[in-house]
């Protein structure tokens, strides 16, 4: 399927104006329609949010105090959709594909990562305690008895 760069854009968590960027820079792969519009495959998409193993390991060597590897196996790759700072907490919102992840975390530590929109980031969740849920089925009406006369 192909999608326009708008569509991509939101699905990578990205703003469009950074998406075209990419294209331009060769970065991404698209298709030109007669009308000279770009479409993007969504193969594409999905080689762009979960990049290669080398390529992680490249960035990371380029990159000071990036996290080579890690223990944890709960691991979300993603980007920056929101960063709201107030007192000595923010709130972190990640877009990862088409989900949302919110965290909070010290003031201190979005400076010290230099958090902004549009970033890439890691989430790594670690718990001792997972939950699983249902969505409650609607009630199921009684039989519709009618009085015998």
């Amino acid at each position: 399927m192909l999608l326009t760069v708008r569509q991509a854009a939101e699905r990578l968590g990205v703003g469009y104006s950074t998406l075209k960027q990419w294209i331009y820079q060769g970065r991404v792969r698209t298709r030109t329609t007669t009308g000279g519009h770009h479409r993007i495959a969504d193969t594409e998409v999905d080689r762009l949010l979960a990049p290669s193993t080398a390529a992680v390991r490249t960035a990371a060597r380029e990159r000071t105090g990036a996290i080579v590897s890690i223990s944890g196996r709960n691991q979300l790759r993603g980007y920056v959709d929101e960063v709201r700072v107030e007192g000595l907490l923010a709130q972190v919102r990640l877009r990862i594909g088409d989900q949302t992840l919110t965290a909070v975390i010290t003031r201190d530590a979005v400076e010290e990562l230099k958090l902004r929109r549009g970033d890439e980031a890691l989430a790594i969740v670690k718990s001792t305690e997972v939950m699983v849920a249902r969505e409650a089925e609607p009630p199921r009406r009684p039989p519709n008895r009618r009085a015998a006369r």
